[in-house]
């Protein structure tokens, strides 16, 4: 399915071929438990920016990735959340993750790589971080930092101006 807007001259494509660029039969394996649907995605394709001659003028490589978060069934809303904690500046006033992509010059490179990023950013954001253990300084470290800072004073104190009587 697909839809034109001339006037901005970009197209939205709604992914009509399962399994392109897709392992796993039409799923999206983010990690060991999460996969995503790819009739969840959406790719738009515009005119790159940046050098590359008439190619950049005529095609239209640039590819951004949708994906409706707020929307979507593949994820319990812990997920969602954390996605939304970790990946604030990737997504829209309207609950939309997105993911652009223009390095290459053919779009199907570009649709590729932004599938890989999508795939990468959302398993980095799922993956359950360990909080930072507070530990105890041993006694013996203490009594070792207070010997090396009084050594430290007297080493300083030695340094200082001696005052002498006159004779």
């Amino acid at each position: 399915m697909c839809f034109c807007n001339r006037s901005y001259g970009t197209f939205v494509y709604f992914l009509a071929d399962p399994g392109r660029g897709v392992q796993n039969g039409g799923m999206i394996q983010i990690n060991a438990d999460v996969a995503i649907d790819e009739n969840e995605i959406r790719f738009e394709y515009a005119r790159s920016s940046g050098p590359g001659g008439q190619n950049v003028n005529k095609v239209e490589t640039k590819v951004t990735l949708r994906f409706p978060l707020t929307s979507s069934a593949s994820l319990n809303a812990e997920q969602k959340d954390r996605i939304v904690e970790t990946l604030p500046g990737r997504i829209t006033k309207n609950g939309v993750f997105r993911v652009v992509c223009q390095r290459h010059r053919t779009q199907e490179a570009n649709r590729r790589e932004c599938i890989e990023r999508f795939a990468n950013l959302l398993a980095d954001a799922l993956e359950e971080r360990t909080e930072r253990q507070k530990t105890r300084i041993p006694p013996r470290e203490r009594k070792r930092r207070r010997e090396n800072k009084k050594r430290h004073s007297r080493v300083k104190s030695l340094r200082s101006r001696v005052d002498r009587e006159p004779d």
